[in-house]
């Protein structure tokens, strides 16, 4: 099945259940269209109750990472800032190799990379709407995670690399919802809210000499998300949907430690106070995700 096929067939079931009831109308068969004094249509759904109350949905889906160009940040005097070079002895800057976004395989940039992986997103929500007349308003908690992995590596002269993986280890989600449903069955929506997230980090290198530590690694951070998405009622309670989400984490805690260990004194990392510390200059997290969403409505 084609990538425009998986992203089209939701949006043609939603218009031809939408379509349905005038299209019956049109060819003069009106005990399709007649709805009952209980708000039941002859087909069988009761329409007006369509995304009034408690649901809960389950979501799967990929995950894609947003862009990020893997530079890192030096802060060679640990005074808080990052925007400093890493100069050797003799004053060369010792990142001249530069930075990839990717995950270095060896010591050198020629010897290959590991590109970001796309990875799947999953998710489970319980939610409430609130509808008038043909607007629904509403709200959802969620929990999610995503297997994506964004992967960034800094290159230095002695060869070494230095290389921080990162992904969303899982995400507690809050988020108001607004949709317009021509006449029930169907559902358009928006949502946007803020999100609780943590945040994995792997750090590597082939450097043996200094000592590395990471800081506060795993720590929950905030972000926020934004989408929409589609909604059609299979029955008077059982959904089938699909959204895109856009979802941002403030990635602003983690950072690596070095130290000496076994270098020299003229170690590069050593001479602007006895330490380096580093972190990824990027300090957001993004990712787009596109999902399928099954739902109960009771």
């Amino acid at each position: 099945m084609t990538s425009k096929t998986i992203f089209a067939w939701p949006l043609a079931a939603t218009l031809a259940f939408v379509a349905a009831p005038s299209m019956a109308q049109d060819s003069g068969d009106d005990m399709s269209t007649t709805t009952t004094t209980s708000g039941t249509t002859t087909d069988g759904f009761n329409r007006d109750r369509h995304f009034d109350g408690v649901y809960i949905q389950g979501a799967g889906g990929i995950g894609m990472l947003g862009k990020n160009n893997g530079t890192f940040g030096f802060d060679t005097n640990r005074d808080g800032n990052y925007n400093d070079n890493v100069n050797t002895v003799l004053g060369a800057n010792a990142f001249s190799p530069g930075f990839a976004n990717c995950g270095a395989l060896t010591s050198t940039r020629g010897g290959g990379c590991s590109t970001d992986k796309t990875g799947a997103e999953y998710a489970v929500r319980i939610g409430l709407d609130k509808r008038m007349g043909d607007v629904v308003i509403g709200g959802l908690i969620e929990g999610s995670r995503n297997e994506s992995v964004d992967r960034s590596t800094a290159y230095s002269t002695s060869p070494a690399f230095y290389r921080i993986d990162r992904k969303l280890d899982y995400a507690i989600s809050a988020r108001a919802r607004l949709g317009f449903t021509p006449g029930g069955g169907a559902l358009f929506y928006g949502t946007g809210g803020v999100s609780y997230g943590k945040i994995k980090h792997d750090f590597t290198t082939s450097n043996t000499s200094n000592a590395f530590a990471e800081d506060r690694d795993d720590k929950m951070v905030w972000g926020w998300q934004a989408g929409g998405g589609t909604e059609i009622m299979l029955s008077d309670h059982l959904s089938l949907g699909l959204e895109y989400l856009y979802s941002r984490y403030n990635d602003n805690k983690y950072s690596v430690r070095v130290s000496q260990g076994t270098a020299p004194d003229t170690n590069p990392f050593l001479l602007n106070g006895g330490g380096t510390n580093f972190r990824l200059q990027d300090k957001h997290f993004d990712t787009h995700a596109v999902r399928a969403v099954v739902g109960l409505r009771f």
